[in-house]
């Protein structure tokens, strides 16, 4: 007998009724299985209950009872990885910065367009499961599952980053991923749009600075002083380097 096909199960959590059932009956057709919450406890409830039930969340902002970016800096406090899609009409940069400090991996303003929303979906799904599914960092000579950084040890199997033996930051999947992809690339400049396109899978020339508020938080965890970094370097007009500390 064939195995059956679990679909991925995304939780959409969306206040606007008639904008809920139009993303769900079209996630539904691309073939997720969908749960929906309407008010922001029901759906910290539900995560706090079966977070790890969930491949994905798609989240708006403005919630009744907790909004979206409590909801999001919650389940990531909690632990969860899965990714998570900010969907909400705000559109100002301070709501793009605050919505990546929180946790998210995305962030798309409405209106939208439905194709690239069913499109971003997509590949936070795969690039979830592909991470998941292997917890090693790709090298060009042996594939290790611990990389040793300064004084810090990145398990890249558990997400953990620990320090003479103790977790000291729980890394969210995408996070790993930019850290991951700094490793393999150790010592070359990288362009904001060379992140975007392999790391988060959008357009090299998207108009986004999530790069640089990812890079900011490994700073604050990494560097001795994130004020001038010296493991993650800016390149002036160019992009940013990884190096290695003594």
């Amino acid at each position: 007998m064939a195995e059956s096909f679990k679909k991925p199960r995304i939780l959409l959590v969306e206040d606007e009724q008639h904008l809920a059932f139009g993303i769900e009956f079209n996630l539904k057709r691309a073939g997720y299985e969908v749960v929906v919450e309407m008010d922001g406890q029901s759906a910290d409830r539900r995560l706090t209950e079966q977070a790890p039930l969930f491949d994905l969340i798609i989240l708006d902002l403005m919630l009744p009872g907790l909004n979206g970016y409590d909801i999001c800096r919650r389940l990531r406090k909690a632990g969860g990885q899965m990714p998570v899609l900010i969907l909400s009409a705000r559109s100002l940069p301070e709501d793009r910065t605050r919505g990546f400090e929180v946790g998210a991996d995305q962030y798309l303003t409405k209106p939208f367009d439905l194709e690239e929303l069913l499109t971003r979906v997509k590949h936070l799904l795969l690039r979830f499961k592909n991470f998941t599914g292997s917890a090693v960092v790709a090298t060009d000579s042996e594939p290790i599952a611990v990389v040793t950084i300064g004084d810090y040890q990145v398990d890249f199997s558990s997400y953990q980053v620990l320090r003479d033996g103790a977790v000291v930051q729980q890394l969210t999947s995408l996070e790993a991923k930019l850290l991951r992809y700094f490793i393999k690339h150790a010592g070359r400049v990288i362009s904001r749009g060379e992140l975007l396109e392999y790391v988060w899978e959008l357009d090299n020339d998207a108009l986004s600075r999530a790069p640089d508020q990812f890079i900011r938080r490994l700073r604050k965890l990494l560097e001795v002083d994130p004020a001038q970094p010296l493991i993650i370097q800016t390149v002036r007009d160019a992009g940013y380097r990884f190096v290695f500390p003594e």
